[in-house]
């Protein structure tokens, strides 16, 4: 018979299809393991299944804001404890292998041992609609700039008249504007001229459809992010795409990262001990999110050419002896701890609103 007062610990292994789960008790001992699949009657049988075992302390979820996502939103509805977990050690696959089965009960145990404390990214609310937007955003920025690349190799090669004809533009925006309203003859697609102009053409009105696309998204990711972090935008330098990167690496339970330090640890902002016996040195951080470390970089550019005050401590730190890439990395930690406290209060006045 199930024992109702054993405390139990879960760990799942999230995959696309489907996730694997182990239950573990308060000492330590497996429970079983099994498999659900991805969807919403399975997200109720692995609560179901892990409840059947006792009471439910927490439950360990590899890849909460990818595979795990909708997991993650239906165990914190029905008020389940989840704490995020990373991929296992190295150590440990080496010694054990690898099996969905393993990865989930060395997710409960890294639960279990206090190990893994981390709270997953809420994805209920403005930041994930943010977050969505800028992920498409980014895709069509990326696809504009290799339909331009293409677009310019293609002129390179292109008939002598039809090259002549496109010189009149200077830059690949406006060749971009001209081929799109070239007319070629499509029944006459077999000669380069005529297959070039139809190339072009595509490629132009391509660019044309993803500028329009672009010009769309941004106005929705301004009007989202000015919404969610005003006192953010307000900052020197910082704009929208860079609060938004912020407001997606930071989340939007953003309680969940205990203080500024830990918010530039995130931001690979901050330095790490390198000391060993009389050794006392830092070193910089290689991980992080590196797209919220850009972000970071971006603003302390834009400040170095248009700030006054921080051109004046890019002066006197230099005078002390550092070089501009420390200057840098510097100011990549106070501006880490500038936007930490605004975001705190642009969240917590979105909460109360």
């Amino acid at each position: 018979m199930t024992d109702t007062a054993t405390l139990v610990i879960g760990g799942v292994d999230a995959h696309h299809n489907t996730h694997h789960a182990v239950a573990l008790d308060e000492r330590g001992q497996r429970l079983g393991d099994a498999e659900f699949p991805v969807t919403a009657d399975g997200y109720e049988q692995l609560l179901g299944w892990l409840a059947d075992f006792g009471t439910i302390v927490a439950i360990g979820v590899e890849s909460t804001g990818n595979y795990a996502a909708g997991l993650t939103r239906f165990l914190l509805a029905a008020d389940v404890a989840v704490i995020e977990i990373n991929q296992p050690h190295q150590h440990l696959r080496s010694r054990r292998g690898k099996t969905d089965a393993i990865d989930a009960e060395a997710a409960a145990r890294k639960v279990l041992s206090g190990e893994a404390t981390g709270l997953p990214k809420d994805t209920t609310g403005i930041v994930e609609s943010i977050r969505q937007l800028r992920v498409v955003h980014q895709s069509a920025v990326k696809a504009r700039s290799a339909a331009l690349v293409q677009l310019g190799q293609l002129i390179v090669t292109a008939p002598a008249e039809l090259r002549e004809h496109l010189s009149e533009r200077k830059t690949l925006k406006g060749k971009a504007t001209v081929c799109a309203r070239l007319r070629p003859e499509l029944t006459r697609a077999n000669e380069p001229l005529q297959a070039a102009k139809i190339a072009l053409r595509s490629l132009g009105r391509r660019i044309a459809d993803l500028d329009d696309e672009i010009r769309a998204l941004d106005r929705q990711l301004d009007e989202l992010v000015a919404q969610a972090a005003p006192r953010t935008t307000a900052l020197f330098g910082v704009g929208t795409h860079n609060a938004a990167q912020l407001l997606c690496t930071a989340g939007e339970n953003i309680d969940r990262i205990h203080d500024e330090a830990a918010f530039a640890h995130l931001c690979a902002a901050a330095p790490i001990q390198a000391s060993s016996g009389k050794t006392q040195r830092h070193r910089l951080n290689p991980g992080g999110d590196r797209a919220a470390n850009r972000s970071l970089h971006m603003i302390v550019v834009v400040r170095l050419r248009y700030c006054e005050r921080t051109k004046l401590y890019m002066k006197r730190r230099t005078v002390d002896g550092k070089t501009k890439r420390e200057i840098m990395r510097c100011l990549k930690r106070y501006i880490a701890r500038e936007i930490y406290t605004t975001l705190r209060h642009d969240l917590a006045q979105l909460q109360t609103a």
